[in-house]
């Protein structure tokens, strides 16, 4: 890791973490006077993180390995609001049963990236329910809500943007960054937290509660944005083309994970491995440098490095070992007897039930779910213990396995 604070600071940036700082200067001065304490807010609308939150955690990773000690806060109280940047679209409300058991599945993603504990550098994980629950409505706008313009707030352009647009939005959104500001001077005040990290999207929010902060009496604050990250052809990062890139093996088997990191665009490679790995830049450099069939190593190498993180060494190690298994016997599947799936089954949400029932080669549903609960209803050697779920297009190119000796090829039309 860095020897010093400017080291880290530039290696961060060096890696692709670093997008903009309310006050760059003031942000070296604090972290070279001693350990900072530093936080990053998770609204609990999933019960998993998916690879969107990737690039944070392995920021508060870094920033851990240097001495400094991260907070993760939960949205228990705001996650009933809904953050509304850069939304068209007001979010699903939940209930507390859904919010609590998201927060119960995110919370499990924490401890794989960030140590966690008692330690002078040891990880926090807090709900902001503990303060938001208890303010009164008066109280609220007593403390916070008098230090904000109304005018500045509409020039913000999360807000601009939806209301440019003709999209509702609510008071109850339109408060959410007062909120968020309340959570960074409210962790400021009970745990000395003076740094708050953020997508670039949460620009607006971070720059309310640094100022309300100031407006407050409390020491110095700063705000440290990372880049939005996208894939070379576009997508917000986080999403694949068959949905999102769960990080909880319930949600994406860690075979599914390793094969997102391995089937990435030969352009995305070393960004990825800057962010995604803990290998030095000299390496991630030279990998990066490799071309044609060799850059293959290097997709592989940053799969391991991501699903081990993830998941563990054993999980990055098996997937590898599927993969490899399954490449040597794609010669013999083209050989295999092909079910056709078209477009228009996908988007009528064929299932595997009812492509196997459309073929004869099972003769009910209740035989198909009894062979399942028995697992031997399996693609590219992974149970299916759901055949009623619809079919995905990246499913598409796989072999379907009933049982020991009955394969097939799952094929587009």
């Amino acid at each position: 890791m860095p020897s010093n604070t400017f080291d880290l600071l530039d290696q961060l940036a060096a890696r692709g973490f670093i997008h903009q700082s309310t006050d760059f200067d003031g942000l070296r001065l604090a972290l070279s006077q001693g350990p900072i304490t530093f936080y990053l807010g998770f609204d609990a609308t999933a019960d998993s993180l998916h690879v969107g939150h990737l690039q944070a955690l392995m920021l508060m990773r870094h920033l851990q390995h240097a001495g400094h000690k991260p907070i993760l806060l939960i949205g228990g109280a705001t996650t009933r609001i809904g953050d509304p940047s850069f939304r068209d679209s007001s979010r699903p409300v939940l209930t507390e049963a859904q919010i609590q058991h998201n927060i119960n599945g995110i919370t499990g993603c924490f401890a794989r990236y960030i140590q966690l504990g008692d330690g002078p550098s040891d990880g926090l994980v807090v709900d902001n329910a503990d303060w938001l629950d208890g303010i009164g409505y008066l109280q609220f706008l007593d403390q916070v809500g008098r230090h904000f313009s109304i005018n500045r707030l509409l020039t913000f352009d999360a807000v601009r943007n939806r209301l440019e647009r003709e999209h509702s939005l609510s008071f109850q959104e339109f408060g959410y960054t007062l909120l968020q500001a309340h959570d960074f001077t409210e962790l400021a005040r009970r745990y000395n937290c003076t740094l708050q990290l953020g997508g670039a999207d949460q620009w607006a929010n971070i720059i309310n509660g640094v100022e309300l902060g100031r407006r407050q009496g409390c020491q110095p604050l700063f705000g440290l944005t990372m880049p939005l990250l996208t894939t070379r052809d576009g997508r917000k990062m986080g999403k694949s083309a068959s949905g999102a890139v769960w990080l909880n093996g319930d949600k994406l088997s860690p075979y599914d994970f390793w094969q997102f990191w391995r089937n990435c665009d030969d352009a995305d490679v070393g960004r990825f491995l800057a962010l995604f790995s803990e290998l030095p830049l000299d390496e991630v450099a030279r990998l990066s440098a490799l071309e044609g069939a060799e850059l293959n190593q290097a997709k592989i190498i940053l799969a391991n490095a991501a699903t081990a993180l993830a998941h563990g060494e054993q999980a990055a190690r098996d997937a590898e070992a599927t993969a490899r298994a399954l490449f040597t016997a794609q010669e013999t599947d083209a050989e295999l007897p092909q079910l056709s799936v078209s477009a228009e089954d996908l988007a009528g949400g064929l299932s595997l039930t009812d492509l196997l029932l459309r073929h004869n080669l099972q003769p009910s549903r209740s035989a198909i779910r009894r062979l399942a609960s028995g697992g031997g209803l399996l693609l590219n050697g992974e149970r299916q213990s759901n055949p009623d779920q619809p079919l995905q297009a990246w499913q598409l190119g796989r072999r379907l396995s009933l049982g020991k000796k009955r394969h097939y090829l799952l094929q587009a039309r």
